[in-house]
């Protein structure tokens, strides 16, 4: 069995459950929860960085983060199933980055918010975060990614679905304002891949 590190309401952790399910290993992944802020966690063994999701292999080796990880099981399901061979390959690469990166900025504003008291709060980060957000929503607004073909998404796809899905949880989803298309692709993206529903984060 391989072991994922993660948590409930992680988006990154999220992306890995969904690839694996998708990929047809959902069987050979146990997922362990990871508290990131206990110094007495294994986590911090497995990953230096103590950072979620890792990935431990049969031989302890743990792979990290969601990027080589879902090239992990890419490789296990044979190659090409997450990730195309070729040039393609790249732009695959680079909206899942770009996917990640709302993330990323999304996290930082709940961070900003949780952990300082209120009166702390650096309104001029929250706009900074907020405005990599908004940039990068309106760039897959413009051109959106393809409509998941026979329940097979790719690595950009699931990316930006669990992007998506962690604004909402995080956010209140006001991302969805304006942007029609995005919200429809969304619609779609978890009709044609039900792991996307009973990926659902929590507290």
């Amino acid at each position: 069995m391989l072991i994922l590190r993660s948590s409930s309401a992680s988006p990154f952790g999220r992306k890995i459950k969904i690839a694996a399910t998708v990929l047809g290993f959902a069987n050979r992944i146990e997922v362990q929860m990871a508290k990131t802020t206990d110094p007495e966690d294994s986590l911090r063994q497995q990953n230096p960085l103590g950072k979620i999701p890792a990935l431990v292999l049969e031989d302890g080796t743990a792979l990290f983060d969601s990027p080589v990880i879902t090239e992990y099981l890419d490789y296990l399901a044979g190659g090409e199933k997450l990730l195309p061979a070729g040039a393609e390959r790249f732009d695959v690469l680079t909206k899942q980055a770009m996917a990640d990166g709302i993330v990323d900025a999304a996290i930082l504003i709940v961070y900003e918010r949780r952990f300082r008291p209120a009166e702390k709060v650096d309104t001029n980060w929250l706009s900074y975060q907020q405005d990599k957000i908004d940039r990068s929503l309106n760039a897959f607004e413009a051109n959106p990614l393809p409509h998941v073909s026979h329940g097979s998404p790719d690595a950009a796809q699931i990316a930006l679905a669990c992007a998506l899905g962690y604004l909402d949880f995080r956010l209140g989803g006001e991302w969805r304002q304006g942007r029609e298309k995005l919200v429809g692709w969304l619609d779609d993206f978890a009709a044609s891949v039900p792991s996307f529903e009973t990926t659902q984060p929590h507290d």
